[in-house]
């Protein structure tokens, strides 16, 4: 199937080397990009099953997939490897993820123009089948997950929250105390 996890041939064929040590380990790839620069860097954005992910965590993933990196050395150059959480407003790779966070606002690029656009920004509303379905100002429009190319949650209010409220469940505040979440006075538009 079909997933935004790498780009490039390269990128496809790096996560092919990298999920079965990701995996391995229990945590799931969420992307794989090779970054050009000076210093070129491979980013690898990983989470636990039920999503989050740890410093030692990024620590053991960097870990095991140095050690294979290092035998089966498909990057020529030097580069950096960051391993890290797929953050707030997270890349969303696989059709699972759209299901994960239906109700949060995102922003969609297709590979095509579809109805004279290529970006789309609302509400996610789920998936039929292999469409993502997005609540918009016009209404619900479905885009075939295979014409996707960036899908991005947007950082809301909501999104912060809900983020949080994950963490405190998943134990992931080491004192376990109460956590207090202020309302934003501003808006996007000021």
């Amino acid at each position: 199937m079909k997933n935004l996890i790498a780009k490039t041939a390269l990128d496809r064929r790096m996560a092919e080397i990298v999920t079965p040590v990701v995996e391995d380990l229990g945590y799931e790839l969420v992307r794989l990009r090779l970054m050009s620069g000076e210093t070129p860097t491979l980013q690898i954005m990983a989470e636990r099953p039920e999503g989050g992910i740890e410093v030692d965590d990024c620590g053991a993933i960097s870990s095991a997939v140095s050690a294979v990196l290092d035998v089966e050395d498909p990057i020529i150059e030097a580069y950096h490897l960051e391993v890290s959480s797929p953050g707030i407003d997270r890349p969303l790779t696989r059709l699972k993820d759209f299901e994960t966070f239906e109700g949060y606002e995102v922003k969609l690029e297709t590979a095509e123009m579809i109805d004279g656009q290529k970006r789309f920004r609302g509400e996610l509303a789920g998936v039929e089948g292999e469409e993502v379905l997005l609540n918009i100002q016009e209404g619900t429009i479905g885009l075939q997950f295979d014409w996707l190319v960036e899908a991005k949650l947007i950082m809301t209010d909501e999104l912060i929250k809900a983020m949080l409220r994950q963490r405190k469940a998943a134990g992931n505040f080491a004192d376990g105390g109460q956590v207090d979440i202020e309302q934003s006075s501003g808006s996007e538009e000021d």
